[in-house]
């Protein structure tokens, strides 16, 4: 696979890794604290406000990283030379990625370890979950994409392309900050690195994650 490879930045790379690599250990020290995660947070204002909010303060630190260099390319914002082709790789990965889900779920619950996801539907809380909804299907892929397969796997990239699929996989599914479900997460960032390398465009794997994300809420909600 050929994946657009630019020059290795090797400073550029280590800012990355500390940032990201920052984002693990925070998570995890939120996991393994004595905080618990409000059941209602899908039906709360604030938990929308605060991950815009720290979308937006990863970004900018992304810009940062990524300041005086090509953007378009370091971020693959390039439309894909086929989106027939890329949405069906988007599809198979996205399969691949139910079938590694429900291979684990008689062990694990990803979803109920993470705790973001309702158990039911409120309709009087209808504005807040919409509120939600937009967080997490559209701000949360499209930052996470730019982090992990775009600026992650171009600075990667000249290292090897699998070096970038496999290594951003692992580190988008620690920066989660679970235990139990990072086998999956780390096949999910995998898969969305391979559609991202096969595509060439960041576009793709912003879609696959979006349908992802959306599909969870909507099939726990409609339980």
């Amino acid at each position: 696979m050929d994946a657009n490879v630019s020059p290795r930045r090797p400073g550029r790379l280590v800012a990355w890794l500390l940032f990201v690599l920052t984002l693990a250990a925070l998570g995890y020290a939120a996991r393994l604290s004595d905080t618990e995660t409000p059941e209602d947070i899908a039906y709360r204002y604030e938990s929308s406000i605060a991950a815009v909010i720290q979308y937006g303060v990863m970004l900018g630190i992304l810009l940062l990283i990524a300041r005086r260099l090509p953007l378009r390319e370091l971020f693959a914002l390039y439309r894909p030379a086929s989106w027939g082709r890329a949405l069906g790789l988007s599809v198979l990965a996205l399969l691949a990625t139910w079938a590694v889900s429900a291979a684990f779920a008689p062990f694990l619950d990803a979803n109920e370890e993470q705790g973001l996801i309702p158990d039911a539907w409120d309709s009087s809380r209808a504005g807040a979950f919409v509120a939600f909804f937009i967080a997490v299907t559209f701000v949360a892929p499209v930052v996470e994409e730019l982090t992990y397969r775009g600026l992650g796997f171009a600075l990667l990239a000249p290292y090897g392309t699998w070096v970038a699929i496999l290594a951003t996989g692992i580190l988008f599914g620690a920066a989660h900050g679970l235990l139990v479900a990072l086998p999956v997460l780390i096949v999910f960032g995998t898969v969305l690195g391979w559609v991202r390398a096969r595509s060439r465009s960041i576009y793709p794997s912003m879609l696959l994650h979006a349908t992802f994300n959306a599909t969870a809420l909507i099939v726990a909600v409609a339980g």
